[in-house]
Order: C-alpha cells, then sequence, then structure tokens
C-alpha cells in the first residue's frame, strides 16, 4: 500500500482529503503544518507528498526546498495543493522541483489522477536506476520513451584509467557527464604550492562533473582514478536534453545527482568543525563502507588530504587508533576492528 503524507494547516480540507485517499486505497499520514510535515517526511519517507502553499511557520516552498536537499526525500514525488493560480506561484514551484499542482477547489477524480500519474512515474524511473551501468543503461532508455528524448545516444564511451590517472584537469572545458562503473575517483583541488587537497571521493554509482557542466563553465577541480577505473561519459548534449527536455526525467537525474551534493556538503562540515582524531576516524568509517571487504588501501598522502592535514597528523592517529584496538593495519591496508568504538570514541 502506497503511503502519502499530506500537509495542510486547514483541518477541514486536511480531513477530507484523508477521507478521499483512505477510501481509494492509499495510507495516509497527515500533517497540520509545514514544520510538522518536514519532521514526519523524514522520519518515515512517504511514496508521495500533497502540500497546501500556503501555511504558518514554514510554507509549502519552504517544505519543498528542505526536503529536495535530503537523500531520504529527494526522490519523493511532490504534489502542492493550493488555490493561487498565479504563473509566478506555479513557475517557482517548478523551479523548486515539485512534481505537479492540484489548484483548489479540485475534484476527486482529478486529484486521484495526479496522484496515481505522479506514482507510477516515480516508480517507473526509480525501479529502472539501481546505480549500476545497467541502471543508467535502464533510465537512458526508459528518458528515450518520451517523445522529446528520442534521440539520446545509443551507445556511451567507457574508459579505462590506471591509479593516478587524470580524468579532467582544473581550466579543463566540460565535455560529459562522468559515472563510475567500476573502481574509485578522487576529485581534488591543487593550492599556489602544488599541494593537493581531496573534496570528495566517488565510489561505483556516482556521478561526476556535473556542476561546471551545468554551469557552461571551466573545472573548477580536478578529478582522478585512485585505482584502476572504469568511468561511463555521458555527452554534454545528452546531460543537456535529460536535463531540460522533459521535467520528469529532469527531477529525477537532478535528484539522483543530490545525493552527491549532501555527502559532500557533509564531508566539509565535518572538515570544518571536527577535531582531527575525529575527522581521521569518519574518514575511515567512511571509505570502508565503500569496500566490499571493509579493507581500505590508500595512500597515507591521500587519506592527509582528505581528512585536511599533514601526513605526519594521519599515520599518528592510525598508530593511536591500532593501539586502542579500533583498527588493524596489514600490509598498508586498514581494517576496522571496532567500528562502534571508532564511531563512538571521544574527539
Amino acid at each position: 500500500m502506497k503511503k502519502i503524507l499530506v500537509i495542510e494547516d486547514n483541518a477541514e480540507v486536511r480531513e477530507n482529503l484523508e477521507e478521499i485517499l483512505e477510501l481509494s486505497g492509499y495510507e495516509v499520514e497527515a500533517a497540520e503544518d509545514g514544520k510538522v510535515g518536514v519532521e514526519r517526511a523524514l522520519k518515515s519517507p512517504p511514496d508521495l507528498i500533497l502540500c497546501d502553499v500556503m501555511m504558518p511557520q514554514l510554507d509549502g516552498f519552504g517544505v519543498l526546498n528542505i526536503l529536495s536537499k535530503k537523500s531520504a526525500t529527494a526522490n519523493v514525488p511532490f504534489v502542492f495543493l493550493t488555490a493561487k493560480t498565479e504563473k509566478s506561484d506555479f513557475r517557482r514551484g517548478m523551479n523548486l522541483g515539485a512534481d505537479d499542482y492540484v489548484t483548489k477547489p479540485f475534484y476527486k477524480d482529478e486529484l486521484l489522477d495526479v496522484i496515481d500519474t505522479r506514482l507510477r512515474k516515480s516508480e517507473k524511473l526509480r525501479k529502472q536506476f539501481d546505480k549500476t551501468e545497467q541502471g543508467l543503461t535502464a533510465f537512458i532508455n526508459e528518458a528515450k520513451g518520451y517523445e522529446e528524448l528520442r534521440k539520446l545516444s545509443d551507445e556511451r564511451k567507457v574508459k579505462h584509467h590506471k591509479r593516478r590517472d587524470l580524468i579532467f584537469e582544473e581550466g579543463d572545458y566540460p565535455r560529459y557527464l562522468y559515472f563510475v562503473k567500476k573502481g574509485r575517483i578522487k576529485i581534488f583541488k591543487t593550492n599556489e604550492d602544488g599541494k593537493e587537497y581531496i573534496i570528495h571521493i566517488c565510489k561505483e554509482g556516482e556521478f561526476f562533473g556535473y556542476i561546471d557542466l551545468i554551469n557552461h563553465d571551466k573545472y573548477t577541480e580536478s578529478a582522478a582514478a585512485m585505482e584502476d577505473t572504469e568511468v561511463s561519459l555521458i555527452p554534454r548534449e545528452d546531460f543537456s536534453k535529460l536535463l531540460n527536455a522533459n521535467r520528469d526525467v529532469a527531477s529525477q537525474l537532478i535528484k539522483m545527482l543530490a545525493d552527491n551534493i549532501t555527502e559532500k556538503e557533509e564531508q566539509l562540515l565535518n572538515l570544518a568543525y571536527n577535531s582531527v582524531r575525529r575527522r581521521v576516524a569518519d574518514a575511515i568509517l567512511l571509505l570502508s563502507q565503500k569496500q566490499e571487504d571493509g579493507s581500505i588501501s590508500i595512500l597515507r598522502d591521500d587519506l592527509a588530504r582528505i581528512v585536511g592535514t599533514a601526513k605526519e597528523s594521519v599515520i599518528r592517529m592510525l598508530t593511536e587508533f591500532k593501539e586502542d584496538g579500533y583498527i588493524e593495519v596489514v600490509d598498508g591496508a586498514i581494517r576496522i576492528i571496532d567500528p562502534e568504538g571508532l564511531k563512538n570514541m571521544h574527539a
């Protein structure tokens, strides 16, 4: 049974919506304002959100803005329910990523048709993409089913890179959207002294290189393989079509890319506010999750760049973690023995 979250401050309208949806076979959760709606959506993400625009404390635009940036709710179809019909309101909602509008007063059949359509489209696109090369192919093939996207390329190049190979360099002009088919990619910047700082590590199933592609500007970062890697290349023209030709496809693509942005923001926040000890612990916990066997093979220089500290500090922290029984180091590879202890240790 599909679950719908109704966010509506008018009690009569809210109860009416609950009755219509429950009688139509949906599980319904209701929230009396935007703030409560956000809390409930994040606690237990629904299959679709039906949200009023004009509400006290936090309006519908604010709700959408928050939930669209959270990985747990970024893929949830969002339908505005509003009595306002001005074009500026429609445009603002669509720019924020809303999937549809239902205007008050509404007919029961109209409401149910919109909900059914959005659930089916969301399920179809979401089911096809599972963060693998096959999933990416399925997503693009599904997108090609839309009239305006039929001319997407039938084939994508797959490039093989060896460890330390540059994929693109700061100052290059973007030509592709990149997708990690196998291996790991580091995204980094180089300062005036030639020292690297790793901003993000892309694992299998992640996109990279899209920010500057969207901005039609030169790369502000560099990318290189951290191990033997395979990368799928989506031509700039195809990426532009996926992003602009059809709103449903564009919304799904943006939500896919949003996962990367969220993780990147969290990493930068940790870097800014946590101690070196805590940052080293968080870095190896994160890296271990991206390895099937949990063993981390990484140059200490690269680990230091992820953490944003000196190599010597990283080595000292690893020695302490080993002595404390959190990790073991075998032939240079790090393996976590006590993940809970590492996660909960004091800074």
